[in-house]
């Protein structure tokens, strides 16, 4: 390995930080689309009247074509060019936004929406991608990344509340309408700031690879969505071996081809995988977090959806600020250190929870606040590391990896923590007698309990709303330990794996240290208008 002198690398000027400007607007983009749609379902089903299934798939085939196609962009962008998949993917995310706001049908929504997860997973491994190529030099970079991080963490958490305003003052398409005036401003400054990039010698366009790794993202992910939702039944089983027999034909095809569209020599290296499952968990988290606590807000404490979004935004404030924090740490401080004790943050988020028996508004944001701090120092950290043990050429490649680790964290974050607080809500439920013979389906969540017992008389209705909250805070304190484990066991494996690695870590080597050695490291191709 060759360490460059940390002289050789040049300090970004104006240039770079407009175009970091730039960037960021594709950034809240899909960020803020990946949680705007919630509160705008109960509009959605009264207007377009979608069966259980159809509203399932409007929230989940954005995700599920994100997380299938974020490898095979990543890989396009290295080849065709990075600013220019970029454009494309920008352009289509606004006419596909513009399609889902005038649908008028749930089909139609449906289609909608998946051509919004197409166009989104072109999106942002090329804004992670052109920020490897655009800062060379490593304060520069790791500052450039936690802006990255500190704009898609607070879109979003921006999501709720700029849907829960945009609710109440137009209809439910103005939540993607809102897209659009981005797109119109993002576009002339990209073709203006943006310089092309790519791969030098990427090989030929790899089809099969692709349609591989969709074999493995799409169906493994709608398994685990499926699995935490309608149990483990055939098509959760056909969905899950599905996923695996394309992983390891993909896998296979990698290792056998001379040019792999996924260099799995980045997958061998400790410091890079450490960091992806930092990147993965942290997510993991933080969606479980989500999950339950707007339920508690909302249904259990009385919170509207907007007074709900505002409990958790000083914790995302918090989860900005200390991103740019961690640029100033790490110069102290190695990252083998900070990105397991962000994890133990993280998990402290959830122990303040679990302790406090029937969490109110101020524990939940003050658990939200300190998950918020780890969280900050995680995802800085962690995609800085994954883009500094990547080769330059790669960097999209790369950061489509990163960006798969966002996806699958908040799938198991949903599935994981979700199943246990609904297992848990379910055998901790006591129905009064008066319910015998009821049809259970009344009460398999909360929110379905609740609303049963607003019919029933005072004194039945009180006792079945108290039974009801009682076993979700059962369920809460379930899902947090098991967060905890999970949290925990990440921070463990993490230090094993930043502690044995045979390379050392930016912080610890001094700044600007480049991984040269392999082949197909070199510098891109001359960036250029």
């Amino acid at each position: 390995m060759t360490i460059l002198d940390p002289t050789t690398s040049t300090r970004a000027g104006r240039r770079e930080w407009l175009a970091l400007a730039a960037l960021m607007i594709p950034v809240l983009l899909v960020s803020i689309d990946s949680t705007v749609l919630s509160f705008a379902l109960p509009a959605i089903s009264v207007d377009l009247q979608p069966s259980g299934a159809q509203l399932m798939w409007i929230v989940d085939v954005y995700s599920l074509m994100l997380a299938g196609l974020l490898l095979a962009m990543g890989s396009l962008g290295d080849r065709l060019g990075r600013r220019r998949l970029l454009l494309v993917g920008a352009v289509g995310f606004g006419l596909a936004s513009v399609y889902a706001a005038t649908s008028v049908t749930a089909e139609h929504l449906i289609l909608a929406r998946a051509l919004q997860g197409v166009f989104g997973a072109t999106l942002m491994p090329s804004t992670l991608s052109m920020i490897r190529n655009l800062f060379t030099n490593e304060g520069d970079r790791r500052l450039a990344i936690a802006t990255w991080a500190a704009l898609f963490a607070g879109g979003a958490a921006l999501g709720p509340v700029v849907g829960g305003w945009l609710l109440e003052h137009y209809t439910w398409g103005a939540v993607f309408l809102i897209n659009v005036p981005l797109i119109i401003v993002f576009v002339p400054l990209a073709l203006l700031l943006l310089r092309e990039s790519r791969d030098p010698d990427p090989g030929p366009l790899d089809l099969l690879s692709i349609v591989l790794s969709l074999g493995v993202m799409g169906p493994a992910v709608f398994a685990i969505k499926r699995g935490a939702t309608a149990g483990v039944d055939r098509l959760t089983i056909a969905t899950a071996v599905l996923a695996v027999v394309c992983a390891l034909a993909f896998t296979r095809r990698q290792q056998v081809r001379a040019r792999p569209m996924l260099d799995l020599a980045l997958l061998r290296n400790p410091m890079f995988t450490g960091a992806i499952g930092a990147n993965m968990l942290s997510l993991m988290g933080l969606a479980g977090f989500l999950y339950f606590a707007a339920q508690l807000l909302q249904l259990d404490l009385g919170l509207g959806p907007l007074a709900s979004a505002l409990v958790l935004l000083p914790g995302t404030v918090v989860s900005m600020v200390v991103g740019f924090v961690a640029v100033r740490l790490v110069v102290r401080v190695p990252v083998r250190v900070l990105v397991p004790l962000s994890l133990l943050l993280t998990a402290s988020g959830y122990a303040i929870v679990a302790l406090s028996g029937h969490p109110r508004v101020g524990v939940i944001m003050v658990a939200f606040v300190a998950m918020g701090v780890g969280i900050g120092i995680a995802e800085t950290l962690t995609n800085d590391l994954i883009l500094a043990n990547a080769p330059a050429a790669k960097a999209g490649t790369a950061s489509a990896i990163s960006e798969t680790a966002y996806e699958v964290g908040a799938v198991l974050g949903t599935a994981v923590i979700g199943s246990v607080l609904t297992a848990t809500y379910a055998s901790r439920l006591q129905l009064p007698a008066q319910l015998d013979g009821v049809d259970p389906a009344h009460f398999e969540t909360l929110g379905a309990t609740l609303d049963y017992a607003a019919g029933l008389e005072t004194v039945v209705g009180e006792q079945l709303s108290a039974a009801a909250r009682s076993a979700f805070d059962a369920g809460v304190q379930h899902a947090s330990a098991t967060a905890i484990v999970v949290v925990l066991l990440a921070a463990l494996l993490t230090w094993r794996a930043f502690r044995t690695s045979s390379g050392r870590t930016e912080a610890e080597s001094g700044p600007g240290w480049e991984r040269t050695s392999d082949p197909t490291g070199g510098p891109d191709e001359p960036e250029h208008r």
